[in-house]
């Protein structure tokens, strides 16, 4: 706790016990034990599926051996690879003499000059941030997101029904449904979802400026890029053959711009539910002890979403700089990429974090049926719609005129509705459809919103 009074960043100080599971993805230790893994697989690989002279096979109890160094990777090896890293000076060098060292200390013979084999940094580098990426996106956001997909999926089909005055230009607009305007963001999350899923993770791994250039004088009888294409495949990745010396990173400006867009829909949501708490049409449930304002005691803020949309900001900030840097290397390397790469934690946290508050904002409202009823009921106006549409329908001239001169700037909704039905009256249409617009209030105006999420299945 006193730790994360003083932390720079709000991520691991104020919001850090929300944020764990992204530890385990994008701390420095999470790379490293990230880098570890393609170290050894790359090892193991060189000397059981590919055999190459003065290797040879391990032994099972040798393999095991060697996949526990990062199965069981601590604090404790995270520390000595930094003890390595002040000689050193580079960090996945660092990581190599680390797995040397555990290699030596368990007299696993003729494969130490091995580890690392024909490797660029970027090698293990690629392969590590694609593991770490996929396996975040995979295994703790992406059921975040499904998670808050669900609750907005379940709240359509509860309100599916209610009808609500809609504002269009922040006037009053023909009413839609609560349900449907909830069903509008499942729709737009889902379709933004299944890109997400559907991007390609690559991965190379094919030397210092991706020829194969030491490999090939070094065992000009493998053929390298099948063997490359089965590493990496065993990763469940998608290989790129087509690099410099580092995998030119657009499969990453893919996965940020998918989830600047899923950010900007969720950024949507947040502002309009702040805005129809601000009109009384949510009210949000209270809690005894809490605090809405330190001079104002009757206030209950909308916090929650405030707090969504702040961190949706700073998230996007971020992705649009990654998305519009990380393509970009000079000639076949430059090393600038490499501090933005460890900043990718710093994004995601931000964007669930605000994924979060959206959330348990969302638990905390309840619609006020009250209120939306009564709005309508002030709002006859709205039937000025339909009221020229049907005049259209049966080629009666200058509705759109009457409708206007009968209803725009007027407060009275009494009056308006008085002389909208004197109108109808005047309305030289079949007495069904005469009948139809009598009947018609402005709750009952809702056209098909109340049907769309009876259609939608997630």
């Amino acid at each position: 706790m006193i730790d994360r009074l003083f932390a720079l960043s709000p991520l691991d100080g104020r919001y850090g016990e929300k944020l764990d599971a992204l530890r385990s993805h994008f701390s420095e230790m999470a790379l490293m034990r990230y880098r570890v893994v393609v170290e050894v697989e790359w090892l193991i690989f060189l000397c059981n599926q590919l055999q190459l002279k003065n290797t040879r096979p391990l032994k099972k109890n040798e393999c095991e051996y060697l996949r526990n160094i990062y199965s069981e990777f601590n604090i404790n090896d995270a520390t000595r690879i930094k003890e390595i890293e002040k000689k050193t000076n580079h960090d996945v060098k660092a990581i190599e003499y680390f797995v040397r060292e555990k290699i030596v200390k368990k007299k696993i013979k003729n494969i130490e000059t091995f580890v690392h084999f024909a490797c660029t940094s970027e090698d293990i580098n690629n392969l590590s941030y694609a593991l770490m990426l996929r396996d975040f996106l995979k295994n703790e956001y992406t059921p975040i997101l499904e998670d808050l997909k669900n609750i907005l999926f379940s709240m359509a089909k509860e309100y599916k029904k209610i009808p609500m005055l809609a504002h269009t230009h922040g006037q009053p607009a023909s009413p839609t449904t609560v349900g449907k305007e909830f069903l509008n963001v499942v729709a737009r999350l889902d379709r933004q979802l299944s890109q997400l899923n559907n991007i390609d993770f690559l991965a190379k791994m094919n030397g210092a400026v991706g020829n194969f250039n030491a490999h090939v004088i070094a065992y000009p009888e493998i053929d390298w890029i099948e063997a490359s294409n089965e590493f990496i495949e065993q990763f469940e990745l998608t290989p790129n053959l087509h690099t410099t010396q580092i995998e030119p990173h657009d499969f990453l400006a893919e996965i940020f711009d998918a989830n600047r867009r899923i950010n900007t829909i969720l950024k949507d949501l947040s502002r309009d539910v702040w805005l129809y708490i601000s009109m009384e049409y949510f009210r949000q449930k209270t809690k005894t002890c809490e605090i809405g304002s330190s001079t104002m005691p009757h206030k209950v803020n909308p916090i929650d979403f405030e707090n969504a949309e702040g961190n949706f900001g700073i998230a996007n900030a971020l992705f649009t700089y990654f998305s519009e840097k990380l393509p970009i290397s000079r000639l076949q390397r430059d090393l600038s990429d490499s501090t933005v790469l460890r900043n990718i934690g710093v994004a995601f946290g931000h964007s669930a974090i605000a994924v979060l508050s959206l959330i348990k904002g969302l638990k905390k409202i309840e619609i006020n049926k009250e209120k939306m009823a009564s709005d309508l009921e002030n709002h006859w106006e709205l039937l000025s719609e339909a009221i020229q549409t049907m005049a259209r329908k049966y080629a009666i001239t200058d509705a759109y005129e009457a409708m206007k001169t009968i209803t725009r700037g007027k407060k009275n909704a009494s009056e308006v509705k008085k002389n909208m039905q004197s109108y109808i009256e005047t309305m030289k249409i079949p007495g069904e459809e005469k009948k139809k617009l009598r009947e018609l209030t402005p709750e009952t105006y809702i056209g098909l919103a109340d049907t769309f999420t009876d259609r939608y299945d997630i």
